[in-house]
């Protein structure tokens, strides 16, 4: 008897432990830039550390760079009962100063779900609380926003009540908006309208209702379709209420291949659009990329060369990065670069430095 005593009291308590199991994880990111002319060095530093214990977790984020200490934040969230719950808090240490705090709490009841969302920030308060729910095809949401933004008060400042339902062929999403005013205005949305025998296109509308107005608004979409190895970058004209379509213009041109291991990547933008991201300032760039195992984990490698839209000869390369990370170890990856500008006075090169240590 004593024996089974002794075996229950090491299961339950067994099974305690297991129910409060803790965690500890987190990263420490840095990169060092170093520019030799004119002499500077630069340090961006990220430490994360995360402690979960019975399904929550604590977050802290501190971020450094060479000039100090720049942000802090503390995050929780987790779940009380049928309630999910979340709080982050930020503050400036460089100013010594608080930046926001945001507290979410939600609640799914009945197929009904419940949101809401305190945010303070220096002197200023806003409170919002969504309810969505849906009835066979039709989908309602509410949204209610108290805090007008001009002190520390839960002034009732509009609601949002948004309902999708499908009406003859179509889906429609009609939202009615209300603020402390009254009526503001009622909304009805169609996505999606096919054009027959031209499928390559199709038509967004917004029909809108004011008290005194209403009007309509079409919106185009344009799907060109994919073309092998090569990416086309394709605007189209749209002009006037009545939505005329006009030119359409090829504005830049992009090619992707992997040849034995080693993708390469070229892209040329003159248009006037908007230019892809990875472009910056420069309007042409190849770049060749591998990843292979190196001694001990992944090895990544990058080379990047851009040409300045002023450039007239063969050579005029404006700038040119390279980047290579090898993880050394399952918590330990090493990284450094080299950037070059070769265009214009304030030519010079960077070179960085980095890990990542994951736990």
């Amino acid at each position: 008897m004593k024996k089974a005593l002794v075996l229950s009291l090491a299961v339950v308590l067994g099974l305690g432990v297991a129910s409060f199991a803790q965690t500890l994880s987190g990263s420490w990111d840095t990169t060092i830039t170093i520019v030799p002319s004119p002499v500077s060095l630069g340090i961006d530093s990220e430490l994360i550390v995360t402690y979960a214990v019975s399904g929550w977790s604590f977050t802290s984020d501190t971020v450094l760079d060479e000039t100090g200490w720049q942000d802090q934040s503390f995050e929780v969230g987790g779940a009380l009962g049928a309630f999910t719950l979340g709080s982050t808090l930020v503050f400036d240490p460089a100013g010594a100063a608080f930046t926001s705090w945001d507290v979410t709490g939600g609640l799914s009841l009945a197929g009904v779900t419940f949101d809401g969302t305190f945010t303070l920030e220096p002197n200023v308060t806003y409170l919002e609380i969504v309810g969505a729910g849906t009835a066979g095809a039709v989908d309602v949401e509410v949204d209610v926003t108290f805090g007008d933004g001009e002190g520390c008060n839960f002034n009732f400042a509009g609601v949002d009540i948004t309902v999708g339902f499908p009406f003859c062929c179509a889906d429609i999403t009609s939202t009615i908006s209300f603020d402390c005013a009254g009526f503001v205005d009622a909304t009805f949305a169609v996505e999606g309208i096919a054009i027959p025998n031209l499928p390559w296109v199709t038509i967004d509308a917004l029909l809108t209702f004011t008290v005194d107005a209403k009007t309509l608004v079409l919106a185009p979409s344009f799907d060109f379709g994919a073309i092998a190895c090569f990416e086309l970058y394709i605007d189209q004209d749209t002009t006037g209420a009545n939505l005329t379509l006009g030119d359409i213009t090829i504005s830049g041109i992009g090619l992707s291949c992997e040849i034995g291991g080693v993708e390469f990547y070229g892209l040329s933008y003159w248009g006037t659009g908007d230019k892809p991201d990875i472009l910056g300032t420069y309007w042409e760039m190849y770049q060749i990329t591998t990843t292979d195992d190196g001694c001990c984990g992944p090895f990544d490698f990058t080379v990047q060369v851009f040409f300045d839209a002023a450039g007239l000869l063969l050579f005029d390369v404006a700038e040119i990065d390279a980047s290579m990370s090898i993880q050394i170890a399952t918590q330990f990856t090493f990284s450094t670069g080299i950037k070059i500008l070769t265009a214009g006075p304030a030519a010079f090169t960077e070179w960085t430095l980095g890990f990542l240590v994951e736990w």
